[in-house]
């Protein structure tokens, strides 16, 4: 019997840019999160399973409430990630409240995933055809062969503020060569720039891929975070804002020598939410599909 891949959603961020909890604010008809299309569309494409990452103030309502809209033949599953979830010997320092990051938020699931699986951020729409590309690619995969989703720059960047991606460089074969996570990309006129840590600014092509966290694992993924998590605590323990980013994870991988990526293709379009401001045209986009019939509403009968 096949064994069909999981949905691990990144739930924990702190939400500082936008305000709020935007994984469990709504913007479907019937009070639908972005993340329950991602859901619905996962369990299309034939994922077979759904863990969150959240935080500890997170538990009691997501428990309580937010779990409970599910079918109840879907299992679901919630691992929480915590600043204190470090390796022994090292201490967090008092004055961090910040998360460990993306990569350290997939690490959190080691103990509940045993299959193949699908990384993606729960304030982010990335469409049916995009979950039914990761889940063909999933069930075929083999240790050390990951991949990932690569959107066009231009579709992802945000007027109203700067957003974070991870920006790649591929092979003539579609394999990543290098990715790295560029964490303040502007969008200014016909302009696409990032800032460096110096305030420097550097041109982007729009037309470059980027990552938006929707990747593909084998559960051989988490020995490499493991030993990668360490050694980048003993190096930045005491940096308030440090993070530990997949594509950080990604691009050790690949300049090892010790995996590869396919950069796979998706003809849908991305929407999410960083700002405030961005939320009318989310709520635009998922009424659009609605009246299209792509969704039912409300979504979960």
């Amino acid at each position: 019997m096949e064994t069909k891949p999981t949905l691990l959603v990144l739930a924990a961020g702190m939400g500082s840019r936008y305000g709020g909890q935007k994984q469990t604010d709504e913007f479907g008809p019937s009070g639908e999160t972005i993340t329950d299309y991602s859901i619905y569309d996962a369990i299309r494409a034939g994922f077979g399973k759904v863990v969150f990452v959240i935080a500890p103030r997170m538990e009691e309502e997501f428990r309580s409430s937010y779990i409970k809209r599910f079918p109840d033949d879907l299992k679901v599953e919630y691992v929480l990630q915590d600043v204190k979830s470090i390796p022994e010997g090292f201490e967090v320092p008092k004055d961090r409240k910040k998360p460990w990051g993306t990569a350290h938020a997939v690490l959190m699931a080691k103990d509940v995933i045993k299959e193949p699986f699908a990384v993606i951020n729960a304030d982010d729409f990335y469409g049916r055809e995009s979950y039914r590309i990761m889940h063909d690619y999933l069930v075929e995969a083999a240790p050390g062969r990951y991949s990932l989703l690569g959107f066009t720059l231009s579709k992802t960047v945000s007027k109203h503020g700067s957003v974070a991606r991870g920006v790649c460089e591929t092979d003539g074969e579609g394999f990543l060569t290098r990715i790295v996570e560029r964490t303040k990309i502007f969008t200014d006129a016909d302009r696409i720039y990032y800032e460096d840590e110096d305030g420097s600014q550097h041109d982007l092509a729009p037309d470059a891929k980027v990552s938006m966290n929707l990747f593909g694992f084998t559960p051989d993924i988490f020995s490499h975070l493991e030993s990668q998590f360490k050694a980048y605590i003993a190096k930045n323990i005491n940096s308030p804002k440090a993070e530990f980013f997949i594509p950080y994870v990604a691009d050790n991988l690949i300049h090892s020598d010790e995996a590869s990526f396919k950069v796979l293709g998706t003809p849908e379009s991305w929407f999410g939410v960083t700002y405030q401001d961005d939320r009318p045209h989310v709520l635009a986009m998922i009424e659009t599909l609605v009246s299209q019939g792509v969704y039912q509403t409300p979504l979960w009968k």
